[in-house]
């Protein structure tokens, strides 16, 4: 290629694209298609008759595209648009055979049928966005977070703006994504696009009438200043990088895990479960019965804590921690500490 062809491209990315070809991107990446096997499942589980809204929100987290159907159907209902934050919600919203009817609309790939560019774009994407949320989630547990269920949604569809440029630009965008740390790749795009994939997905989850908050963690997972949902998806991401030998910056992982008060030690355990840490995280099927005081005290006795410890963590008085205790037995059955914590953590609540 000349050099002139060169300059010719790059002035061609500088000036952007025009909105009907973006308008264009964006209806294609919001009918995205399934992977095939993820959709057998959910489908499977609408069918089970014993499946709760819980058990459906799990297996609609295996696939971007199922949250994303669902996410949209469940905000842009009766009701005003961003009213639902997680995916449980929605499933108590749209009713099991909605969910099934969304499902069974959706196209699909599948890698070993339909193998090619386009299948394994988006089981790249899949594939790493469900890394993200789970890498999240145990960084939400760390961290204490609020939200839990928006942050998944957030975490699930934090590239989803890769999609789009990966449309407008196809091969020039694979060669300009390829290398380099997160950071390298959102200062080469908007370096040579004007734009980048962050800023992009924000857009369009706004678009799809999901939740402000979603989108606002979206357009700032790769901000250095980020904090929050936005930092817990920056340092994840991180992480997964990390995990699958890609290049990651050590003193932007220390940053994102600083905004949210993990300490050094806490962020090399992180690094070392992943790619170890690849079994399902455990989801209860029904509400957690117990405070967020409730949960906090259980967490502390999780922790191998004594009373005393808990309450000056907590600053609350030793009699309060007991009554807080005591209340967690009675709500979940448990007959001593160490069976609450069992249940607890078998059902997810810590």
């Amino acid at each position: 290629m000349s050099e002139s062809t060169n300059t010719a491209t790059s002035g061609e990315r500088r000036r952007g694209v025009g909105g009907r070809r973006l308008a264009d991107a964006f209806s294609a990446v919001s009918a995205m298609p399934a992977l095939a096997e993820a959709r057998r499942r959910l489908l499977a589980a609408c069918d089970h008759p014993a499946s709760s809204p819980g058990d459906l929100a799990e297996a609609i987290e295996s696939d971007a595209a199922l949250a994303v159907a669902v996410m949209r159907a469940a905000n842009n209902g009766a009701g005003p648009p961003g009213r639902v934050a997680g995916l449980r919600e929605a499933v108590e919203e749209l009713s099991g055979e909605r969910v099934r009817e969304l499902a069974s609309g959706l196209e699909t790939y599948d890698v070993l049928e339909q193998p090619g560019a386009l299948s394994e774009r988006h089981e790249r994407f899949r594939r790493h966005a469900v890394a993200v949320r789970n890498a999240t989630d145990r960084i939400a547990d760390i961290a204490r977070l609020a939200n839990r269920e928006e942050l998944a949604v957030a975490a699930l569809l934090h590239d989803v703006g890769q999609l789009v440029i990966a449309e407008l630009y196809g091969d020039d965008y694979e060669r300009l994504a390829g290398s380099g740390t997160p950071e390298d790749r959102v200062r080469a795009e908007r370096r040579e696009l004007g734009i980048d994939h962050a800023l992009v997905g924000a857009v369009l989850i706004r678009r799809w009438g999901i939740r402000a908050p979603i989108a606002a963690a979206v357009e700032r997972h790769h901000a250095p200043d980020a904090t929050g949902h936005a930092a817990a998806i920056r340092l994840a991401d991180m992480i997964v990088h990390h995990a699958m030998g890609s290049p990651t910056s050590v003193d932007a992982m220390r940053e994102a895990a600083s905004a949210l008060g993990i300490d050094e030690d806490t962020l090399s355990s992180l690094l070392y479960e992943f790619p170890h840490a690849g079994a399902q995280r455990r989801r209860s099927s029904e509400p957690c019965p117990l405070s967020g005081r409730e949960i906090d005290a259980l967490r502390g006795l999780a922790e191998g804590k004594v009373y005393k410890q808990i309450a000056q963590e907590l600053s609350l008085s030793v009699s309060t921690v007991r009554t807080h205790l005591h209340n967690v037995y009675r709500k979940i059955g448990a007959v001593d500490r160490a069976q609450a914590v069992l249940i607890a953590r078998d059902r997810g609540w810590l």
